[in-house]
């Protein structure tokens, strides 16, 4: 059962662009993407709002998250995010596996 968290990062000038841009370049996403559990990290820019940056964050249990919010990897993030000066919106889902969807899933 992985939990998937998708995190709406909203600034204004360009502001969430450029920290995303700034966590991949310094290095810090690659260590997210690292750390024990987690299973996808990956920033999106939704084609209707250029500012705002979507990360979907995907772990393989509650644990792993635990264990990234107790991570010194935190403080970075809440300093980008202070930084940039953004707004976050958070939905979380958890994944169930549905064999039945995958005959309308063309691969």
């Amino acid at each position: 059962m992985a939990i998937t968290v998708n995190l709406y990062y909203t600034g204004k000038d360009g502001s969430a662009r450029k920290f995303a841009e700034e966590m991949e370049a310094s290095g810090t996403a690659a260590a997210i993407r690292a750390e024990e559990g987690n299973l996808r990290y990956d920033y999106f820019t939704p084609l209707a709002d250029p500012e705002t940056i979507l990360l979907i964050d995907s772990w393989r249990d509650q644990a792993a998250i635990d264990a990234h919010h107790a991570s010194p990897m935190m403080k970075t993030l809440a300093g980008l995010r202070e930084k940039y000066d953004l707004h976050m919106k958070v939905e979380r889902y958890v994944s169930d596996e549905y064999e039945a969807d995958s005959v309308f899933i063309r691969k």
